[in-house]
């Protein structure tokens, strides 16, 4: 098998050669189709995040072991499994749930795997999908994907379910005008895409690319906004109704777009933040009471979530966001073209392609 490894963090992924694997227990493997290429990978390959104020999460101190295969957006057909997996459908496509857990904690017995204290993330703890062949735990990790084409699929195990899973976190009755999404990178663009599949109020949203914000309007944004522009808040407030957003999704995470969504958001309403893109929070903590607003992170979702969101995609729902494929061997290209912001939706890498 071949993949696409992190070597040393802050080093070009190395492309090797491993023996075939084989599966036990409930374990199963599956040969990669396509694999979706996140932001997340570009902080694995760094090595952290920018916790800001001269703090660093750094992933070597968290115990994220070398080398590594990166990579958590996969779909790939069943080659084998193990003899305590039961019956698989071999001839099927599947798109793999990746935030998995230990299995027996109470949160994972809870169904929040993707919160457990002892992740086994695909791509992050463990081996992920820029390969070949990746190693499953256990088969209610897979999702059949219908007639799907896989590189259509495959981002729904991160920015699909992360969009989804912030949404429902907003509740249905911030749906009563369009909130603001901040970012229309592949997060973004799938989120436009999903508010549009649940019947929610097309969006407002602001990004300061101007590519990226012609691909929001296609997608079918309400409106698009400049963050430079010097009147943004009024911008912003007027293209959601002539009143403050009441509610707003963050998918860059960056001082800079905390600062706009907190500035820009309604009294009494939620800010959710996504995005890992780093630094500190530039709120001024009476303000924070004195709007009486709510502030949560979302970090990717649950395999609960992630079923109810497969279902979604299978029923063709979901109109697909722009996505280009890459073959496997162009993995560390690929990720430098997404870190120059270069990718207009998603990068998905196929070991079948050629060059």
């Amino acid at each position: 098998m071949q993949c696409q490894c992190i070597q040393h963090f802050g080093q070009p992924l190395i492309q090797d050669e491993r023996p075939d694997m084989t599966p036990t227990g409930t374990e199963v493997i599956l040969e990669v189709t396509a694999a979706g290429v996140c932001h997340t990978d570009l902080h694995m390959r760094e090595g952290g995040v920018d916790l800001g104020r001269g703090e660093r999460l750094n992933y070597a101190d968290r115990g994220i072991k070398l080398p590594l295969t990166v990579g958590h957006e996969t779909v790939g057909r069943v080659i084998a499994a193990g003899p305590d997996a039961g019956e698989i459908d071999m001839t099927r496509n599947y798109v793999v749930f990746p935030w998995c857990g230990c299995g027996a904690c109470d949160v994972c017995r809870q169904g929040d795997e993707n919160l457990c204290a002892t992740p086994r993330y695909l791509g992050i703890h463990v081996d992920g999908g820029y390969a070949t062949q990746l190693r499953i735990a256990h088969p209610r990790y897979l999702f059949d994907i219908g007639d799907l084409d896989p590189a259509r699929a495959a981002p729904l195990a991160c920015s699909g379910l992360t969009t989804f899973s912030a949404l429902k976190k907003l509740g249905d009755s911030y749906f009563d005008q369009p909130p603001l999404l901040i970012g229309a990178g592949g997060l973004g663009l799938m989120c436009i895409r999903l508010l549009a599949a649940l019947g929610a109020k097309a969006p407002v949203v602001a990004d300061i690319d101007p590519a990226k914000r012609a691909a929001a309007l296609e997608a079918g944004a309400a409106a698009v906004i400049d963050p430079a522009s010097p009147d943004v808040l009024s911008e912003i407030a007027s293209a959601c109704g002539g009143t403050p957003p009441r509610a707003i999704l963050d998918f860059v995470g960056a001082e800079a777009t905390a600062k706009l969504a907190f500035n820009a958001l309604a009294r009494n309403g939620k800010l959710v933040t996504v995005g890992l893109f780093g630094g500190a929070a530039p709120w001024s903590l009476p303000m924070i009471t004195l709007k009486s607003v709510h502030i949560m992170g979302s970090y990717v979702g649950s395999l609960t979530e992630f079923a109810e969101l497969i279902e979604i995609a299978r029923s063709g729902a979901i109109d697909a966001i722009p996505s280009t494929v890459f073959p496997l061997d162009k993995a560390e290209e690929t990720l430098n073209l997404l870190e120059e912001g270069k990718i207009v939706g998603r990068a998905v890498l196929s070991p079948a392609t050629q060059v």
